[in-house]
């Protein structure tokens, strides 16, 4: 299981080597990296040594990459140890990391635990018997606005309640199709009920042109026609036009007049700069 939990001795295999087409991608992302900084891959090569041996790392592949970048075994070791994301223990099929900080305990993150251990029969730091789940409580994973979501491998299901969970758990056993993402049919993290801001930028929607950017019209056609800007405020091309009729609205039209004390002016005498109110003999 993901975290500070190491497999058995009984569990460890006795090699690990990278297949043809996995070393090929090591040896191109080792490239990348200037000459004496090569162990700057290890995160990289672990991540694909996990996705070789079934989602998870025993200690042969962490020696493995640990040869191939010609670094200490005990660095690499650190390297898996500290990130979460680095299995050092066999993890089920589909590994549910489930979100139970704040926003997400406020949302339900509790009902989606109960789910896993009703339906899929495992619950925190626990695999199911079948081998197909594994279950672990994590930290905030970045998805707040769409509370209470779970990473399952490499993919994010958000807006989830007791009911979704379940019928997720129902459809992976199955061998079915899941959708990552919202549950309850928003899209992304919109409002659910759609879009609130930035209307004209919605596909469809031809942005209102400004009235001085507007394309010369041969004579007896129809000039394109700016779209209405929502909520009722003035189109853009009107805006632009008062806009231009406003004085001092561009660089380089007249200042507007100071309020307040006079502009003092600098008058020299003698070699010797002085200040004087206008107006002041």
């Amino acid at each position: 299981m993901s975290g500070a939990s190491i497999a058995p001795e009984a569990d460890q295999p006795k090699e690990f080597a990278f297949t043809p087409e996995n070393l090929e991608r090591a040896k191109k992302i080792i490239a990348k990296y200037p000459e004496g900084k090569q162990q700057s891959a290890v995160i990289p090569l672990l991540d694909i040594a996990q996705r070789q041996h079934h989602n998870w790392i025993p200690r042969v592949a962490m020696d493995h990459v640990a040869d191939l970048l010609d670094m200490p075994r005990i660095r690499v070791y650190e390297v898996a140890s500290f990130y979460t994301m680095f299995n050092k223990a066999p993890v089920g099929r589909h590994f549910f990391q489930v979100c139970t900080t704040t926003p997400c305990w406020l949302r339900g993150s509790g009902d989606v635990m109960r789910a896993l251990q009703d339906r899929a029969a495992c619950g925190n730091h626990e695999t199911s018997e079948d081998g197909l789940f594994s279950v672990l409580e994590v930290e905030c994973l970045g998805a707040c606005v769409n509370a209470p979501m779970v990473q399952i491998n490499d993919d994010f299901y958000e807006d989830l309640d007791y009911d979704k969970t379940v019928a997720l758990i129902d459809a992976l056993k199955a061998g079915q199709q899941t959708t990552p993402g919202p549950q309850n049919g928003r899209t992304n993290s919109e409002a659910l009920s759609g879009a609130t801001t930035l209307l004209n930028m919605r596909p469809g929607h031809r942005p209102a042109v400004p009235a001085s950017a507007a394309r010369p019209v041969a004579d007896g056609a129809q000039a394109d026609q700016p779209d209405p800007a929502p909520g009722g405020a003035p189109p853009a091309h009107e805006v632009a036009a008062q806009a231009e009729a406003s004085p001092g609205a561009h660089r380089g039209d007249a200042e507007p007049e100071k309020k307040g004390r006079p502009v003092q002016k600098v008058e020299t005498s003698g070699g010797h700069a002085g200040t004087t109110d206008k107006g002041e003999k």
